[in-house]
């Protein structure tokens, strides 16, 4: 298992963010298998240049929701079950929906204005070759 993730400090989101979402991601998509074990704290901190308290409190976020399981002595391990996982993105998705949706409304976007933005992005996107 990879313990290399793509985290970026001009990201606005705090790393321990980015691990989160890129670990429940990887889970999602079936790279991390159920069952597997996770890079412990120290790898994962030291293979992405973050602190090992930063590692620990996305750790502690994904046993919390259900996507990752931590056995004393042992080491932290992916959920049997994914759906906590798609749980976890999609109540992440629904944020930050509701902050697209606020600011679409301060800009007072039509609803037809609003579902041409998300075709066009998403079909940039699409062209990018961008999966996330």
């Amino acid at each position: 298992m990879n313990a290399e993730l793509f985290l970026s400090p001009a990201d606005a989101q705090p790393m321990y963010r980015q691990i989160v979402e890129q670990v429940s991601a990887k889970v999602v998509a079936g790279d991390w298998a159920p069952g597997a074990a996770l890079p412990s704290i120290r790898e994962l901190a030291a293979a992405n240049g973050v602190s090992v308290i930063t590692v620990k409190r996305a750790y502690l976020e994904l046993e919390h929701a259900g996507v990752i399981v931590t056995r004393h002595g042992k080491g932290s391990f992916v959920a049997e079950s994914t759906e906590a996982s798609r749980a976890h993105l999609r109540a992440e998705l629904l944020q930050h929906l509701d902050q697209a949706l606020a600011r679409a409304e301060r800009l007072s976007l039509s609803e037809a204005e609003w579902q041409q933005l998300v075709q066009t992005r998403r079909a940039a996107r699409a062209t990018d070759g961008d999966p996330a």
